[in-house]
Order: structure tokens, then C-alpha cells, then sequence
């Protein structure tokens, strides 16, 4: 298990996030922000908490639930446990600043995305992520990121915050489960066996001339 993330570099990442927010958008005007459960959300709240001590503004926050809008929820759980989502405002010509703890698929911010378009129309939806680990399978890339972290696809990264996990910190370390359904899967591959068939015998015919009868 490796430790990519210390705490200041968290703070630090977040930090840098929220004056790219403010310079990209020339200000927080019409800015709303939207964390993804779980981490997400509370990382959205630093990100608001931060800005309110740079701009003196406050900037309207909400959290999302996506569980009924991933492509995947049948293979999930037969019972998905639905935590709500809370957007006590409007979206319609806002700048959603969407926040999630890890960038990896695609899939998720996808499904956020679809999640919001059905409260309203904004103007724009731009994505704030603390870790960005690659593999992507959807065009989704990230407006601001706090850190890159190439990670195999056997390899786990582990956001953890002091308000759920008691501290802040990145972890990296492998996904044993992957590794040991991957090679169970190699071992019992079948093997695929040419089962020859035997040559035939020909036999060899032979032609008796037959006799001439004698008058």
C-alpha cells in the first residue's frame, strides 16, 4: 500500500482548484456547486468553504445521488441503497461545478450529468476532481484536477476524509479480488484438444478376368 496524498497535499490540490475555478470563470457569478455521494459532496463543501474565505460570497451547494442513473445498476445490487439528492436550487443558466473524489471511467460523471440535466439547463457543467487515475471509457476529462495518479486497473485508489474516514489522505494499493479472479480465470480456461481421427484402411480390389466359356 502506497500513500500518494498526505493531508497539506490535499489542502494544497484544493486549494489550487478553487483559484482555477475563480480565474477560469472570471469570478463565482452564477457559479453553483454539486459534490457526487459520498466524497464527493464533502469535497464540494471544502471547495464552497474555500471560496466564501477568498470572494467573501457564499456560492449555493448540492449533492447527488447517482445510484438510479449508473448504466450498471443491475450488476450493483439487487437492493441499491439510495442516500437522496438535496438541490435545494436552481440550475437553469448556472455554471455547475461539479466535484467527485476520483476521475476513472467516466461512467459516473456521466450519470451525475444526466442526473442534473433533468433538474434544468445550465449554462455550463465543468468537473473538479481530487484524483484523476486514467482508463477512461466515456470522453469525459476533467476541467480542474488535484492530482494525476496512473494506476493500473488491478490497483485501488482509496480517497479517505476526516469527516467519514477520520483522516485525509490517498491511498494506492492493489485490488487482490481482481488479481485473483483474473487468474482463476486464466487457470480454468479450457484447453482446447484436436482429436485426430484414424486413417482408413483401403482395401485392394482386384479384378479377376472371367473365363471364356469353350464351345
Amino acid at each position: 500500500m502506497k500513500k500518494v496524498m498526505e493531508e497539506s497535499d490535499i489542502r494544497r490540490a484544493l486549494i489550487r482548484i478553487v483559484h482555477e475555478i475563480i480565474e477560469h470563470n472570471k469570478g463565482i457569478k452564477k457559479l453553483v456547486l454539486i459534490g457526487i455521494k459520498r466524497r464527493g459532496d464533502f469535497i464540494a463543501r471544502r471547495i464552497a468553504e474555500k471560496i466564501e474565505a477568498s470572494e467573501g460570497l457564499t456560492v449555493p451547494i448540492g449533492a447527488l445521488d447517482i445510484t438510479l442513473y449508473r448504466d450498471d445498476l443491475q450488476l450493483v445490487s439487487e437492493a441499491p441503497i439510495v442516500e437522496g439528492t438535496d438541490i435545494n436550487f436552481d440550475v437553469n443558466k448556472k455554471i455547475v461545478i461539479l466535484v467527485d473524489d476520483v476521475l476513472y471511467t467516466g461512467r459516473t460523471i456521466r450519470a451525475a450529468i444526466d442526473e442534473i440535466l433533468d433538474f434544468g439547463r445550465p449554462k455550463a457543467i465543468q468537473l473538479a476532481v481530487l484524483i484523476d487515475r486514467g482508463h477512461r471509457e466515456l470522453p469525459i476529462q476533467a476541467d480542474y484536477v488535484g492530482k494525476k495518479v496512473p494506476a493500473a486497473k488491478t490497483e485501488i485508489v482509496d480517497v479517505h476524509i476526516k469527516e467519514l474516514d477520520g483522516e485525509d489522505c490517498v491511498l494506492l494499493h492493489e485490488d487482490k479480488r481482481r488479481k485473483s479472479k483474473q487468474k482463476k480465470a486464466v487457470c480454468t480456461s479450457p484447453r482446447i484438444q484436436l482429436h485426430r481421427q484414424p486413417k482408413q484402411k483401403v482395401k485392394q480390389l482386384t479384378i479377376e478376368n472371367p473365363k471364356s466359356d469353350e464351345s
